[in-house]
């Protein structure tokens, strides 16, 4: 089997009905009950003008070379309806990786639910415009090659986060989560606890009931100094 030259047409599935449930869910609470730690950096954000705020999907994973894009138009014709295609690019951002017509086809044939790329795109001032979830690092006109090598459908590295094909993708205008499929039911239960109590601590900040004792008892443990007085050099 030609290790870098592998398209795998079969991934292993969330359950839907929970994968779905995290639509209603910000992904800043999620990442806070996964202990802050499956963030994709920030240099990969929203684009695009989508109406609907939230994005959910399964992992449709796809790892190009840098600069290149063969992989990822092979990944244009395998992938399915409701995915998200998570695009690898060995965190280069000198090449575009697609533009208008490709994002077009995925958006309006294929319905796939979004598209992360690490890496930039083109054709911004149309794509900007769309009701399409689009996340990428940023803009060239500088176009990509087309020669490969390149996987789909395996594990890869993305904004510092690894990821498996048939995790859950869950994005919103803060950035985007990558949900670890096994852990997705564990998972949900804990953020939806975590926004409840949220909803209650924003209400709170509101009305003036907030309890902030827990910044005293934090500073105190950890042997801060308060002083009544000014800093004299």
């Amino acid at each position: 089997m030609p290790v870098g030259k592998r398209i795998y047409l079969k991934r292993e599935l969330p359950d839907p009905e929970i994968m779905m449930q995290f639509k209603t869910i910000p992904a800043s609470n999620t990442a806070d009950v996964m202990n802050r730690s499956c963030a994709m950096n920030p240099r990969i954000r929203l684009v695009s003008s989508p109406k609907d705020q939230m994005m959910v999907g399964p992992a449709y994973t796809v790892k190009c070379r840098a600069g290149d894009n063969l992989t990822l138009h092979a990944a244009l014709n395998y992938c399915n309806e409701g995915d998200v295609l998570v695009v690898s690019n060995e965190e280069d951002n000198t090449r575009s990786l697609m533009g208008e017509v490709m994002m077009a086809y995925l958006r309006d044939t294929k319905k796939i639910a979004g598209i992360v790329l690490d890496g930039p795109i083109r054709d911004i001032d149309e794509i900007g415009k769309w009701d399409f979830p689009v996340y990428c690092t940023g803009t060239t006109p500088g176009g990509p090659y087309k020669e490969g090598p390149g996987e789909i459908n395996v594990p890869i590295s993305f904004g510092g986060v690894s990821i498996n094909p048939g995790d859950i993708i869950l994005a919103d205008p803060d950035g985007v989560i990558c949900i670890p499929r096994k852990d997705a039911a564990w998972v949900l239960e804990k953020a939806k606890a975590f926004q409840e109590a949220d909803e209650k601590k924003l209400e709170a900040a509101k009305n003036g009931t907030a309890n902030r004792a827990w910044v005293e008892k934090s500073l105190e443990e950890k042997g801060f100094e308060i002083i009544d007085d000014v800093y004299v050099p």
